[in-house]
């Protein structure tokens, strides 16, 4: 029987009984029954529509006809192991690499953001003969053991923190050691990672690699400040390490005006590692590290085969190369910023109305909401914030969800197709809730 023929009652009980209660629903206490989905908008078994403001792994919508096309030409005319010669994964590969820097030359191609960053930390370790890792505080990279070692939002509620890793502080301007009044938060929240490395140092330890998102999510929708970046990066070389950018999920012009995120810092700032995951296929299994040639070829000289059964697979990469074309055809990236900014602007005319909300920030289809108590101490409003998504969610249709390490930050990252109707559709009902 089809899952969609089951009532909602019946997949809830099933999947209470066969489903790890760690794995959670969205809404868990009344939750919604998906059928389908198209575009922006989600449809569950009674037809109601709803509109998708967190699902940034659908990146050009749900079941764009053209990624549905790609991917079933390829799948009726040949899916195999990625170790036999193929046209797509090369063809992937150099349209990939016409976004980048040149530096970034060599791709790994594995099936998800976890993969990719575990295999970042093992090229960092691998082509530096360092260990240590730098991570900013609340990040999260993943859900393997070593990502888990490396994501303060994980460790520090299961075995705690590492001996070889170090928690440099998430550069928030908001609410962080140094605000938006500070002459130059950058270069001081770039310092914390330079004082993290000489203490390391002074213990007899050596750095590996600074590993952060390029734009932090879980911690909050985070824009770093301008320059810090490269300063870390050059404070982090300097030690024999080398920085990795995290975009699994920023990348692929989320943020509008670039194609990858840490190229906001600076035109000419170039990562030595660079990991992507969650939107690449638009909702199927695919991720990517790429890197230096050097480092790739310190990696090789180990004497090791790196195999991966499905990344890079022909399927995939006709996904991940008619993805890029809807960004394109699209104009997604103009999408992203022309939406994203109009998005911005209402929230922030509400920040005008109505005392709770103490900061909106954000770029492009990347935008976050923290939601305060008291605008001086800037407490956070937990419970407010969980009852807005309720409210949201039960009366109005709307999906969104929260992060920080508070709960109290709500996050839009919608699919890039998003509209100007779709962004005043929220501004109002979130006004119209919060004046309510």
């Amino acid at each position: 029987m089809a899952v969609d023929k089951l009532r909602k009652e019946e997949t809830l009980e099933m999947r209470k009984r066969l489903i790890g209660q760690s794995c959670r629903l969205f809404y868990s206490d009344n939750p919604v029954k998906i059928v389908r989905a198209r575009g922006q908008y989600l449809f569950d078994e009674n037809g109601m529509r709803y509109l998708d403001c967190i699902s940034n792994v659908h990146h050009v919508g749900h079941c764009h006809p053209s990624i549905t096309k790609a991917a079933t030409a390829q799948m009726e005319l040949l899916n195999t192991n990625s170790r036999f010669l193929h046209d797509n994964i090369v063809l992937y590969a150099d349209r990939l690499a016409a976004t980048l820097p040149s530096r970034l030359c060599v791709f790994y191609f594995v099936n998800s953001g976890s993969e990719a960053n575990d295999l970042a930390l093992r090229l960092a370790q691998q082509y530096t003969q360092h260990e240590d890792v730098i991570v900013l505080d609340h990040a999260y990279h993943g859900h393997l053991k070593s990502l888990i070692e490396i994501s303060p939002y994980k460790f520090r509620k299961l075995a705690g923190q590492k001996e070889w890793v170090h928690v440099a502080p998430l550069p928030d301007t908001y609410r962080g050691i140094y605000r938006e009044d500070h002459p130059n938060p950058s270069q001081a929240y770039a310092d914390t990672v330079k004082d993290l490395i000489e203490e390391a140092h002074r213990k007899g330890r050596k750095i590996s690699a600074f590993f952060a998102e390029s734009v932090p999510s879980v911690g909050g929708q985070i824009i770093l400040p301008q320059g810090y970046s490269p300063k870390v990066a050059e404070y982090v070389r300097s030690a024999g390490g080398v920085f990795v950018a995290d975009e699994v999920q920023t990348g692929f012009g989320r943020l509008g005006s670039h194609f990858w995120a840490f190229q906001q810092q600076d035109d000419d700032f170039c990562p030595d590692i660079v990991t992507m995951g969650k939107p690449m296929g638009n909702g199927h299994p695919l991720a990517c590290l790429v890197t230096t040639a050097e480092i790739a070829a310190a990696f090789t000289a180990n004497g090791v085969e790196y195999f991966n059964t499905f990344g890079g697979n022909p399927v995939s990469c006709a996904i991940g190369l008619a993805v890029l074309d809807v960004i394109e055809n699209e104009d997604l990236r103009g999408n992203a910023s022309r939406v994203g900014a109009h998005l911005k602007d209402l929230l922030t005319k509400l920040k005008t109305r109505h005392q709770i909300i103490g900061d909106v920030r954000g770029a492009g289809l990347f935008v976050g909401v923290e939601l305060v108590t008291d605008r001086q101490k800037k407490t956070p409003a937990t419970e407010t914030a969980a009852s807005l998504v309720k409210r949201l969610k039960e009366e109005d249709r709307i999906c969104v969800s929260t992060d920080g390490p508070w709960e109290n930050v709500l996050k839009f990252k919608p699919p890039m197709c998003f509209s100007v109707e779709d962004a005043e559709q929220v501004a109002c009902c979130i006004d119209r809730i919060l004046t309510g």
